[in-house]
């Protein structure tokens, strides 16, 4: 039977040539978007490790301050050899290792924001969420959440190109679909606790990243080792989205 081994391909077999040039050109805004906030993310959370390890030293009232662009130079460097490896998105210890890092940096930020809450005996926050003074502001921010939540799941960009990778029997659709369905629920669970957990205990006052933002500073060494597995998963993970 016929396959679909990349979402273009699929845009061209069903809605045809005109459709596949117009969707080419979101596709690769998505995933230059992705390759960007990668970067970013992984910049970040490098500082950040710079950053707590200074606190840790010299006190929470030092300044501290770091740049990013050393840290994107860094990133850049590390993916220019990356890009080199042969057969990179048919290492099987490359998802592996994705996973392992990915559950223990959620692990560790839902596991700080549930002591945090414990800690103060209190939950913080509103169900109204961020006060702002008009309704326009708040649509906004309704708005751009969904954005948020939008992006928080990039990879069906990409979920042909993986899923043609797959070897079979069973039929690679069938696998991709329980594999996608357990990896929603899993994903969504961990960005949902987090986030309540994390509002709970700063309110208003949460950090865009708990692990980066230094809601928490103690004990330093897990925030470093939390931030130090999110940049081995962009290290990979920017590879598959950049050369999917």
């Amino acid at each position: 039977p016929y396959t679909n081994s990349s979402y273009m391909q699929a845009v061209r077999h069903f809605l045809g040539g005109k459709s596949e040039s117009i969707c080419g050109v979101v596709l690769q805004e998505a995933l230059y978007g992705c390759g960007v906030a990668y970067t970013i993310t992984a910049a970040v959370s490098m500082r950040a490790i710079q950053k707590s390890n200074c606190y840790h030293k010299e006190g929470r009232e030092a300044s501290c301050s770091y740049g990013d662009e050393f840290f994107m130079l860094i990133f850049g460097c590390i993916q220019i050899v990356m890009s080199q490896i042969p057969d990179f998105h048919d290492m099987e210890w490359l998802s592996v290792l994705a996973t392992i890092m990915s559950f223990a940096y959620s692990s560790i930020g839902l596991a700080l924001g549930f002591a945090k809450v414990v800690g103060n005996r209190a939950i913080k926050g509103s169900i109204g969420g961020v006060p702002v003074s008009s309704g326009l502001k708040k649509l906004t921010l309704v708005f751009q959440a969904l954005g948020d939540i939008a992006f928080a799941y990039p990879y069906t960009n990409i979920v042909l190109e993986i899923q043609d990778t797959l070897r079979s029997p069973p039929p690679e659709n069938q696998t991709m679909k329980k594999a996608s369905l357990i990896a929603i629920i899993i994903t969504t669970f961990f960005y949902l606790f987090c986030g309540c957990f994390g509002y709970a205990a700063f309110g208003n006052e949460t950090p865009g990243n708990i692990l980066t933002g230094f809601g928490f500073y103690e004990p330093y060494w897990l925030i470093d080792f939390a931030n130090a597995c999110v940049v081995v998963h962009l290290v990979g993970g920017y590879q598959v989205y950049s050369q999917p």
